[in-house]
C-alpha cells in the first residue's frame, strides 16, 4: 500500500511546491497603484510603482510608446512592468502617465494624426507628472528624471529641449533617457538638451533611424548638457523587451517605408546593457 501511495504523495508534494513557487513569484512582483493627477482639461490617469519605505526616493516619469500603457486585457504591458521592477529594485519611484487612456484613446501606432501629440499634449503630461510627484513626501523633489520608449522617447526629448525650459519655479527634470526615438523632426528643430540626456537605439532599427539621432546629437554638441548616444550593432526596435522574438510587424502609420511594417524584437546583449546603463544615468 505504501508503494502505491508514493507516486500520489510525491505528486501532491510537487504540486504544493509549484504552487508555493508561483505564489512566491507573484508576491515578488512590485506592487503598483493607480493615481489621478490634475491636468488642464481633466485628469492624467497614471500607474505608480514605489519601493518600500517612507523615502524620499529619486523618481522616474516613464512615457509609454504608441501601443499604450496597457494590453488589450487591461494589464500593464510586459515591457513597462519589467522596467518598473528593475527600477524600483534600484531604489526609484516610477510613475507611468497614461496619455492615451486619459483621453479615451486606444493604441495609436496605426494613427497618423494623433490627438496626443509627442511635442505638445504629451509634453504637458510629462510636466504635470513632475509637478505632482514633487508634492509627494516620498519623492526627492530635485531628483525627478524622465524615461521614454519610441514615441514616448520623442516626447522625452521634446520635454527636455533647451528651448522648452518650463516657466514654473519647481525643480526641473534631473536627467532623461530616450530609447529608440525618431529624431527627424527634433533634428530639423536644431534640438539640444538642457539636462543630461542619453539616447539608446539599434543600428538596424528600420523605424527610427540611428543615423539621424547620431547627427542630431553631434549637431547639438557644445549646446547640450551632457548628451550621449549608444548605438547597438545588429539591433532593432524594442530591443529591451524581455521576451519578444524578432519579427516583422505591420500596421504602423508612421513607418519609414510604404508597407507600414517594421522589425521589432529583443536583443539580449543590448537589453542587458540598457538595464545596467539606464539606472546609472538616472541616478546622476
Amino acid at each position: 500500500m505504501d508503494r502505491m501511495r508514493t507516486p500520489v504523495t510525491l505528486a501532491l508534494v510537487l504540486a504544493a511546491a509549484l504552487h508555493g513557487a508561483a505564489a512566491a513569484a507573484a508576491s515578488a512582483e512590485v506592487a503598483h497603484v493607480a493615481v489621478e493627477i490634475p491636468r488642464d482639461g481633466g485628469v492624467l490617469k497614471s500607474i505608480l510603482f514605489k519601493p518600500e519605505g517612507a523615502g524620499p526616493f529619486p523618481t522616474v516619469v516613464a512615457l509609454h510608446a504608441c501601443g499604450g500603457l496597457f494590453t488589450r486585457s487591461s494589464a500593464i504591458a510586459t515591457r513597462y512592468r519589467d522596467w518598473a521592477e528593475h527600477l524600483v529594485k534600484a531604489g526609484f519611484v516610477v510613475l507611468f502617465p497614461d496619455s492615451y487612456g486619459s483621453r479615451g484613446l486606444g493604441p495609436q501606432c496605426g494613427v497618423r494624426q494623433r490627438a496626443a501629440r509627442t511635442d505638445h499634449e504629451r509634453v504637458a503630461d510629462a510636466n504635470a507628472a513632475r509637478h505632482w510627484l514633487q508634492t509627494q513626501s516620498y519623492v526627492t523633489p530635485g531628483h525627478v528624471a524622465l524615461l521614454g520608449w519610441s514615441s514616448g522617447a520623442i516626447t522625452a526629448l521634446w520635454t527636455v529641449r533647451r528651448a522648452a525650459r518650463p516657466k514654473d519655479k519647481q525643480d526641473d527634470f534631473r536627467s532623461a533617457v530616450a530609447l529608440y526615438p525618431s529624431c527627424r523632426r527634433l533634428d530639423n528643430a536644431a534640438w539640444s538638451a538642457r539636462v543630461p540626456t542619453l539616447i539608446l537605439i539599434g543600428a538596424a532599427d528600420d523605424w527610427t533611424s540611428a543615423q539621424l539621432c547620431q547627427r542630431m546629437v553631434a549637431d547639438a554638441r557644445g549646446r547640450s548638457a551632457g548628451t550621449a548616444i549608444v548605438v547597438y550593432p545588429g539591433t532593432y526596435h524594442d530591443f529591451d523587451h524581455p521576451n519578444r522574438p524578432l519579427q516583422l510587424r505591420g500596421g504602423y502609420a508612421l513607418a519609414s517605408d510604404t508597407t507600414g511594417s517594421i522589425h521589432t524584437g529583443t536583443n539580449q546583449a543590448a537589453r542587458a546593457d540598457a538595464l545596467r546603463r539606464v539606472p546609472q544615468w538616472l541616478a546622476r
